[in-house]
């Protein structure tokens, strides 16, 4: 029996792979076998020290990847800083404050450096990171093929146009992710990432105070819990702007509880409850609600598929030496 769930789990992990196309599949799992053994274990082991204080991080260095790879592709343009005149990807409402983990990518990177000089890739670190969150706070495992190289350029209105904001409706979220090569499935999928981590209150303040010029309180949303959230959440306008978890049933479990949540009429943000207002979104809700094992195998598949996304491979990009700066 072992070796037969070892099989499956095999076969299901080379038909993700068959679904890429070739001009994309240039990655490779061990790509640093030979010129940097270390690297992996180094990236786990910050990650494990980071999340093990503060679970939230997780959710952070997750979500960092996501906006990563949807803004030039998966080229670590997200942790690069800004230069004079020149405001970066880390810089827009939608990465600033709500990105967390820089840190532990510069960590990463600082002793991979000590061992490997100008080896691996910034963007592949954040890929490790990525993965080896899900692994700490879901037990979600999967390998993450590498290769990629860093990009030279980010810019903070870049951002706008690729990721979705939080006021997407179901429509506007597929159309966003098939541009990046991801179908419906894989984008309610994905989405299962709000099962940790935290939103601003200013993200979804309008649907419980302005929705609309019928209703001030969006309907979708059950009424008990948003005059719980108004208590949390004062009106737009305060000083004061509150975090609140996604997922308040696990809130740092990366499991299948976010689907309950949205079944629930408590997701926090336009772009989460809408799944619930399409027939063919609505249905994959329900089985990854139901089916918790496959929904995460699901979302193991899709983490590697997302990770190719627009890739810089062979003599493309670079191999930056601080993660927060281009190399030349």
């Amino acid at each position: 029996m072992p070796s037969l769930k070892r099989s499956s789990c095999f076969i299901f992990f080379l038909a993700m792979f068959l679904t890429i196309p070739v001009s994309q599949a240039t990655l490779k799992v061990g790509f640093y076998k030979s010129s940097c053994p270390s690297a992996e274990a180094i990236v786990r082991k910050a990650v494990d020290k980071a999340v093990s204080r503060n679970p939230g991080i997780a959710a952070g260095l997750i979500r960092m990847h996501f906006h990563d790879c949807f803004v030039r592709g998966c080229d670590a343009s997200v942790v690069l800083d800004s230069t004079p005149g020149r405001p970066s990807e880390k810089e827009h409402p939608a990465n600033n404050p709500s990105l967390r983990g820089f840190e532990v990518i510069d960590q990463a990177k600082a002793e991979i450096e000590a061992k490997c000089p100008r080896t691996v890739s910034c963007a592949d670190i954040i890929a490790f990171a990525a993965r080896d969150s899900a692994y700490k706070v879901g037990g979600i495992k999967y390998v993450v093929p590498s290769g990629r190289r860093d990009g030279r350029v980010s810019l903070r209105d870049e951002v706008f146009g690729n990721l979705p904001p939080p006021f997407f409706n179901v429509k506007q979220l597929e159309e966003n992710f098939a541009r990046k090569g991801l179908n419906l499935d894989e984008m309610v999928t994905l989405s299962g990432a709000h099962s940790i981590g935290v939103s601003h209150c200013s993200s979804f303040s309008d649907r419980l105070y302005s929705f609309n010029e019928t209703h001030l309180q969006d309907p979708s949303m059950d009424p008990e819990f948003a005059r719980q959230m108004r208590k949390r959440c004062p009106r737009p306008g305060s000083n004061h702007d509150h975090t609140v978890p996604f997922d308040v049933l696990t809130p740092n479990r990366l499991d299948n509880k976010y689907y309950t949540v949205l079944k629930n009429h408590h997701g926090l943000l336009t772009s989460d409850q809408t799944l619930l207002t399409s027939g063919a979104t609505a249905k994959i809700v329900r089985e990854n609600a139901r089916h918790g094992k496959a929904w995460a195998r699901k979302f193991a598949a899709a983490m590697i598929k997302m990770g190719y996304i627009e890739v810089l491979t062979g003599s493309k990009g670079e191999i930056r030496k601080n993660c927060r700066v281009v190399a030349y």
